[in-house]
């Protein structure tokens, strides 16, 4: 079984980011998701940014950066108004994982974020693209219900999950 060092990411690590962003929209194309981070989202400034917010994370396993995401315990204001559904606690605050990303050929490492994001917060949601069938799978299996669908700041539509 794989060991995983979840830490605060520094912009040290901005190559080894920005290389599993791109095998991470390499591996969406793949597997038939082209709309998904399109247009070089999330891109070097989404990541500084959320590097100086101290959202930032990576992974590592075997000394080297394997994984990468933000993790954001603000209300995210996207998650307001959910459609087609409800969230299944809306009292408690919750924690938000974006921007999740992964070296190929490494496994779990999505579970091991989700519990390690759930052991701080006991509540957590995420969204994913519909056309995004491997994350669909990794949020399911890893204890995730479907909740409903929330539009993005720029109005596309995400598919939204929660595990209170």
């Amino acid at each position: 079984m794989e060991q995983f060092i979840i830490r605060h990411s520094t912009e040290a690590d901005l190559p080894d980011m920005l290389r599993i962003v791109d095998e991470a929209r390499q591996k969406m194309r793949d597997s038939g998701n082209m709309l998904q981070w399109a247009d070089g989202y999330p891109g070097r400034e989404q990541l500084v940014n959320d590097i100086k917010r101290r959202v930032s994370y990576v992974v590592e396993s075997g000394g080297k950066v394997v994984a990468t995401f933000a993790f954001i315990t603000d209300p995210d204001p996207t998650y307001t108004i959910i459609y087609n559904g409800e969230w299944l606690d809306d009292t408690r605050p919750y924690g938000t994982i974006h921007r999740i990303a992964s070296c190929h050929g490494v496994h779990k490492v999505g579970a091991a974020v989700f519990d390690w994001c759930y052991a701080l917060t006991g509540n957590l949601r995420v969204d994913t693209h519909r056309d995004n069938t491997i994350m669909r799978h990794v949020v399911e299996k890893c204890g995730f219900t479907y909740c409903g669908i929330i539009h993005l700041l720029n109005g596309d539509e995400r598919l939204a999950y929660q595990r209170p």
